[in-house]
């Protein structure tokens, strides 16, 4: 189990559970909202089981039991609430809109999908709600959750498909 808060004082900014010893994360930068927009920038108030999981070849050793593949060049993630791939994987190029997942920065380096709104999808309730790796300073990320590299090297290791996020209050 992670449990996730935010910090207080800072709503974009927040505090990861796990056993007892507490990391500091980004959140999206509208906080933590109990009704997630498509575009609203907020990490959804819920409990989300980590799925799978992608990885960077050569910028991040990725271990453990949850299953995670290579990021190919033609990975994006669709972010079109009225295509029929929303919120999910796809080929780039791509029609509608998308997400890279080959970043030029690091940040998916190593990304961890959540399940939130994958099953069952609702359009429009956000799309590429990930765990993946946070910027300098732990600037706001679009509704993710995103941590130190140290800390996710620390952390993959114990992540597994029955690994549970809790984004509380």
């Amino acid at each position: 189990m992670l449990t996730v808060r935010a910090r207080p004082g800072n709503p974009s900014q927040g505090l990861i559970n796990i056993d007892g010893t507490v990391f500091p994360c980004a959140l999206g930068r509208g906080g933590i909202s109990a009704n997630k927009r498509e575009g609203d920038g907020a990490t959804p108030l819920a409990s989300m089981r980590l799925l799978s999981g992608y990885f960077r070849r050569g910028r991040f050793a990725m271990r453990g039991a949850l299953p995670l593949k290579a990021i190919s060049p033609d990975l994006g993630w669709c972010e079109v609430p009225d295509d029929r791939n929303y919120n999910r994987p796809v080929e780039i190029p791509y029609a509608a809109s998308h997400e890279r997942m080959k970043r030029d920065d690091n940040l998916y380096d190593a990304v961890i999908v959540l399940d939130w709104n994958i099953r069952p999808r609702r359009r429009g309730r956000g799309s590429a709600i990930f765990f993946h790796l946070a910027r300098p300073g732990f600037t706001p990320t679009q509704g993710c959750v995103a941590v130190s590299h140290a800390v996710m090297a620390r952390l993959l290791p114990r992540l597994s498909r029955r690994t549970v996020m809790r984004v509380l209050r």
